[in-house]
């Protein structure tokens, strides 16, 4: 008997774990703010971009690029090419195919500059300011 209520506890328990880190990381994107960028052959069209500090989604858009693409972000002066440098947080959650938009996950961006780029599409890095 005593089992079954130690059983009982701990899936109740588990449920309320899980039930709170959804509604958690639900409120958590609530208040993030997307940020929306396209990429065509070769580049972004949005070419330099300043934001507020802040959480932020970004949705990365697909408009006839000709390759899957993805998003990269990275503090300003870092190495690009090293992946470590990368804010993980930012990379969208599979890669964008051709018409297809995709999401980040939510990035707290402190004041400072960025770059971000794809290097799928091979793009140039563009700017990204947060004030």
């Amino acid at each position: 008997m005593r089992t079954l209520l130690i059983a009982i506890a701990f899936v109740f328990g588990a449920g309320l774990t899980t039930q709170a880190q959804d509604s958690m990381k639900k409120t958590m994107n609530d208040k993030a703010q997307i940020v929306a960028l396209e990429q065509t052959k070769g580049q972004f069209t949005q070419q330099q971009v300043e934001l507020k500090a802040g959480d932020y989604v970004f949705a990365i858009s697909n408009n006839k690029a000709g390759v899957d693409v993805g998003f990269v972000l990275v503090p300003k002066g870092a190495d690009a090419s090293n992946p470590d440098n990368h804010i993980k947080a930012a990379y969208v959650t599979q890669v964008v195919a051709e018409g297809a938009t995709e999401k980040s996950n939510v990035v707290h961006l402190e004041a400072g500059e960025y770059v971000y780029f794809c290097p799928l599409n091979k793009t140039p890095q563009y700017t990204l300011t947060v004030k």
